[in-house]
């Protein structure tokens, strides 16, 4: 089914991210490349060479275009001249680059190509370490046609990290596509009775995610609700860490890693509470997933998701990185199993009337068309220099993994 949006069969949007595993910047990719191939435009995705390929794999069968390029550890020119190269074969109108290394090489190629360029931030901060990385971002930003945040605070964080006015900043909130799942076997494999309690956190391991304070929690929980369960769907360097501070704290039967999942609904129908403990998010997919499926939620009052939850009226929000009162919120709702599936019930309506994928798939068509609508005279010239941004990120590509929402 096509979205509910106008004819777009002139739109052909390359997509540009500059990593291919399961994170939530990788999701809004695939959900709207494949949902403005459906729709009639033309999508291609490029992807970094040598990756883990689940996007890819995500995209097969859509029709989506899928390009690889190899991504240098040092900003090279050769790649932005291919990347322009591509454009042209491909006869991009846009190209929508995501995150902060592609944001800069997509600008180089876009200009190059003399086509509009769009970025998107969906919450990795790490360019704000060097000045540097800061200085060449402000460029991007400066020389797009338009840069997009995927939540107010960030928004308002990036305007205050670049120096830029907040009004360069476009707001587009992350969309899901959810879809009840036909099988519930969580409890099962975990070998749960039905007076056991489960709490499911999904994110990867980072420290940024909050996981520990959530074992915390865990902790303090343990002796007034001695049949309660965490389990946690996530991959990351933190495993053998939570696992230790488990034991640590005498609840590791009740620490459940899960691993890298792809059934998130049916995890979900499965728990009865879900506990986001980041310390820090833009709008995380996992969160619009536990509210779709009306999942009573307690979550830290970070980035977007305060205004996610109605500031409080769909879900429990608590201080970030305090196990204390995450313990309190949690107990809150296990003893009062009402109003934890009132707060379940507030949540999938607010979902569904804010934060289904066609509203965020519309809001990109209408800035794709917004900026491919540019005259030519506000566009590069052929003989244009190219833009140079090596100087300010001489550092290795990789030396710093992004953070990745889920």
């Amino acid at each position: 089914m096509k979205p509910p949006m106008g004819d777009v069969s002139g739109l052909r949007v390359a997509h540009l991210i500059e990593s291919d595993g399961p994170g939530g910047a990788e999701r809004v990719v695939v959900e709207l490349a494949r949902a403005l191939e459906a729709a009639g435009a033309r999508s291609i995705a490029f992807l970094p060479a040598n990756g883990e390929g689940w996007l890819a794999r995500e995209l097969e069968g859509s029709g989506v275009t899928v390009e690889h390029f190899p991504l240098q550890r040092r900003f090279t020119p050769g790649l932005a001249r291919s990347l322009a190269a591509a454009f042209v074969r491909h006869r991009i109108t846009v190209a929508h680059s995501h995150e902060f290394f592609m944001a800069l090489y997509g600008l180089w190629a876009s200009r190059r190509a003399r086509i509009p360029h769009v970025i998107t931030m969906h919450g990795g901060l790490y360019y704000t370490a060097r000045l540097r990385r800061r200085l060449a971002l402000r460029a991007a930003v400066a020389l797009s046609a338009r840069t997009v945040a995927v939540s107010e605070p960030l928004a308002a964080r990036i305007a205050s990290d670049l120096c830029v006015k907040r009004q360069r900043i476009v707001t587009i909130p992350n969309g899901v596509r959810f879809t009840p799942p036909e099988q519930v076997t969580l409890r099962v494999e975990l070998g749960l009775s039905p007076e056991d309690r489960l709490l499911l956190s999904v994110g990867n391991l980072y420290p940024v995610k909050g996981h520990h304070h959530l074992v915390g929690a865990l902790r303090i929980l343990a002796a007034r609700h001695p049949r309660l369960h965490v389990a946690i769907a996530g991959r990351g360097d933190a495993a053998e860490t939570l696992a230790a501070s488990a034991r640590s704290c005498g609840v590791a039967h009740r620490l459940h890693l899960l691993g890298l999942r792809s059934n998130i609904p049916a995890l979900l129908a499965a728990s009865d509470i879900f506990v986001l403990p980041s310390l820090s998010e833009g709008l995380p997919l996992a969160l619009l997933e536990a509210m779709f499926a009306g999942c009573p939620i307690v979550a830290s009052d970070v980035g977007e998701v305060g205004v996610a939850l109605a500031h409080g009226d769909a879900g429990v929000l608590v201080a970030p990185g305090d196990p204390v009162a995450l313990a309190a919120a949690i107990d809150g709702l296990l003893s009062n199993r009402s109003h934890a599936s009132d707060l379940g019930a507030r949540a999938a309506r607010r979902a569904t009337a804010e934060y289904d994928v066609s509203g965020m798939v519309r809001r990109y068509v209408g800035l794709y068309e917004d900026v491919a609508s540019l005259s030519s005279v506000a566009r590069p010239g052929p003989h244009a220099a190219p833009l140079d941004l090596r100087p300010f990120c001489p550092t290795p590509v990789h030396a710093q993994p992004r953070t990745k929402d889920r």
